[in-house]
């Protein structure tokens, strides 16, 4: 675009290096978002296998935040709803769909917490990150696939952070 060839080698090694850095940086910007959550998992090829994208969206459509993990059961949901609590702050309803893991991860959060966020399962409600993850999934599609799991969590890392930006959930 401006004159200068980059080989796709480089461009990866760039976003492997510089996407953690962005990264904290954005978080400390980032705008709050609604107390009101849609849950889901969407499934990744890495290396052959599929891994299992946490996503959550609040009820206007912004990005709540991400997890790529290796397993989908309780403690990977678990593990997701906890950093994206401590990231966003306290909520008071998530909507999910018939997923038994996060349910249970729900569930097990408000009696470790003594919190009282409700769950709402309904896949209709969920339509909005369903339509979310449309644009992930998108960007992957185009790419060459993933070959590590720590070169896959960033990249995705990096899709996210561009796609909340675009949205305008960065604070000035």
């Amino acid at each position: 675009m401006r004159g200068i060839k980059v080989d796709h080698a480089t461009i990866q090694r760039w976003v492997f290096k510089f996407t953690p850095l962005v990264e904290l940086q954005f978080r400390k910007r980032k705008e709050l978002v609604g107390r009101r959550w849609r849950m889901d998992e969407t499934y990744i090829k890495v290396k052959g296998e599929w891994c299992y994208l946490y996503r959550a969206v609040d009820k206007e459509g912004n990005t709540v935040d991400f997890l790529l993990t290796k397993r989908r059961q309780r403690i990977s949901a678990h593990k997701f709803l906890i950093k994206a609590m401590t990231n966003n702050g306290k909520l008071e309803l998530i909507n999910i769909d018939k997923s038994g893991a996060n349910g249970s991860a729900i569930k097990l959060y408000n009696l470790r917490n003594h919190s009282r966020i409700q769950i709402r399962q309904c896949k209709y409600l969920n339509n909005i990150v369903e339509q979310d993850h449309r644009m992930i999934k998108w960007r992957i599609v185009q790419g060459l696939g993933f070959k590590e799991f720590e070169s896959a969590k960033r990249t995705i890392a990096g899709i996210e952070i561009v796609r909340m930006i675009k949205k305008g959930q960065l604070s000035n």
